[in-house]
This record gives structure tokens, C-alpha cells and sequence, in this order.
């Protein structure tokens, strides 16, 4: 199958990268390309970008997506969170801009045997790199009542995590949970109908829910925000589009905080703790998709961009 991902927002976040022609860029999560594309049609003789991703079939086709700006485009199949060192390995200290675009490639969950979709029957994987050994199905099958029952309530914000825990607990007493269609069955079986037929598909949540835990999503981004804006250089941006509460919350606080670290009281006539402002948020609200685009693309609806600029 060819990996195909629509980029979402993608008019509106490079334009908020404000691409200079000789300018560096990182793209932290490259998948099929679709951003670094764009940046590369803005990029003059002396520009160049950086594309990361940890999927295979991600990096395989954004090769040929961008193979006609040859040496202009340099791919790296790693994890955004060792962006430093990866650029560092590249004699790179600072760039001019980085955008992220989080969560799931639509490639990724319709590639049935990748295991994201509760669409699809396949084995339980999830990875988004298949280096790694662990996959959802450990989770599903070792993990314990109380940690399914919190990894299910703090990422996937659902209501019922208690009974889904304890369904998926009972289901694997009489015998391993190997699918994703076992799995969107047993879900199934701990919601109250009259709560299924009004809010989608009642795996939906929990899946997610599975799928951060297992590739430490929120925990990378939460641990990488203030790396990257340091790589920055003046007047360069941190673009970033998050599909979940809980990510778009974790920007947010981390925008804040690098715009404004200043921790002494509030009723101190001057600054004492000497933390110094890195720069400004450039998107006071975050920038949403247009309603055209949520009608050729539903995957973009939860879609939210920040932007942040290194002073």
C-alpha cells in the first residue's frame, strides 16, 4: 500500500514557519512529506531541511516525494525527542524553524496489519517503530487492572477506563488478546449501548489510549518542547499540530512557560529569579482547520496549531 497522508494545516503552518530561502528546517515528524514539500518549494539555492520519522514506510516515501530537491533534503530515521543529536551528527547547532505533526498517519491506521485501526482485524502492534519490541498486544495481555484502568482514563479520556479494564482483564483469564478485533469486541461489550450510538465508535478512545502509552507520545513531546526551542535561532519558529487534548495541553503550559519563566511572586516590584523570556507565542488561540478542509479531510478535525517564536 502507498503511503498516503493528507498533511493537515498545511497552507497555515508553513506559512507561520515564515521560510527563509536560506534558511534550516526541521521536520520532526516527516511522514509521507507533505510539509517538508512545501518548505522545500520556499527554499532558495542555500536552504536545506531535515527530515525525522520513525517509520520505515514513512521515510521510504517521503524520499521520493522529495527526491527532486536532492541534496537540499537530508533524512533521518529517528525519534523528534533526539533531534539535538541527530542534528549535532550533522554539524548542525541551530536552525530556523521546526514543525511537528502529531499523532497517527492516515497511512498508519489504513495499513490494516500495522494494528492501529479497531477497524480492522490484525495483530495487536501499534508501533510506530517497528524496531521496538514491545507491541499493544503487551499491554493488553501483561499489563495489570489498575494500569490498563489509568493508561485508558488519562489517554483516552474515557469514561467508562474502569469496566474496559476489567472487561479486557476477564476476557484474557480464558485465553490471550492476539487482535485488534478481539479487543474492539470486548470494548464493545463494557459500554452501555445507549452511550455507543451517540458518541462513534466505542474502541476509539481506548485504542488511542494504547497506542501513546505504548509509544510514549505525550511523555517524548512533553520531554522535547524546550530542546527545541533552543535549537532555534532568532526569529525562528516551533510549529506544532496536535490531535488530542491532552497533547495540545502540554504545548500550551510549555509556550508559557518559555514565554514567560519569570517564577517570583506576583507582588515583587522587579524580577529576582533572573529566568529570561526565550521568546513569544505567536498564536494567542491555537489556529484551527477551515470548515472546507474538515469536509475533504474528517482526520482534521480535532487539528490545533501552535506557533512559538525565539526572540
Amino acid at each position: 500500500m502507498e503511503f498516503e497522508h493528507r498533511s493537515v494545516l498545511l497552507k497555515e503552518t508553513v506559512d507561520g514557519l515564515k521560510v527563509k530561502p536560506d534558511g534550516v528546517y526541521v521536520d520532526g515528524t516527516l511522514g509521507g512529506g507533505g510539509h517538508s514539500l512545501e518548505i522545500c518549494r520556499r527554499l532558495g539555492t542555500q536552504g536545506s531541511i531535515i527530515g525525522i520519522d520513525q517509520d520505515a514506510a514513512a521515510i521510504e516515501a517521503a524520499g521520493i516525494r522529495l527526491k527532486d530537491f536532492g541534496e537540499k533534503v537530508t533524512i533521518v530515521r529517528s525519534n523528534y525527542c533526539d533531534m539535538k543529536s541527530q542534528l549535532q551528527g550533522l554539524g548542525i547547532d541551530k536552525v530556523d524553524g521546526i514543525v511537528l505533526d502529531l499523532g497517527v498517519s492516515s497511512y498508519q491506521l489504513d495499513t490494516a496489519e500495522r494494528g492501529f485501526s479497531y477497524r480492522e482485524d490484525a495483530s495487536l502492534d501499534m508501533r510506530m517503530d517497528t524496531r521496538q519490541k514491545m507491541t499493544a498486544r503487551d499491554i493488553v495481555n501483561d499489563y495489570g487492572e489498575m494500569e490498563l484502568y489509568r493508561v485508558i482514563r488519562d489517554y483516552g479520556e474515557d469514561k467508562f477506563a474502569k469496566n474496559i479494564a476489567r472487561h479486557i482483564v476477564s476476557a484474557r483469564g480464558k485465553g490471550s488478546i492476539e487482535t485488534t478485533g478481539q479487543l474492539a469486541e470486548i470494548i464493545r461489550a463494557a459500554i452501555p449501548m445507549k452511550y455507543q450510538k451517540k458518541s462513534g465508535h466505542p474502541a476509539k478512545r481506548t485504542f488511542q489510549a494504547i497506542r501513546i502509552e505504548l509509544n510514549r507520545e505525550l511523555e517524548v513531546l512533553r520531554d522535547s518542547l524546550d530542546m527545541m526551542i533552543d535549537l532555534l535561532n532568532p526569529r525562528g519558529r516551533l510549529c506544532i499540530i496536535t490531535f488530542h487534548s491532552l497533547e495540545d495541553r502540554i504545548v500550551k503550559s510549555a509556550f508559557k512557560k518559555n514565554e514567560n519563566p519569570c517564577t517570583c511572586p506576583a507582588d515583587f516590584p522587579v524580577c529576582v529569579c533572573g529566568k529570561i523570556s526565550k521568546g513569544s507565542i505567536i498564536t494567542r488561540k491555537p489556529i484551527l482547520p477551515s470548515d472546507g478542509e474538515i469536509e475533504t479531510n474528517s482526520r482534521s478535525k480535532s487539528a490545533k496549531l501552535r506557533i512559538f517564536e525565539r526572540s
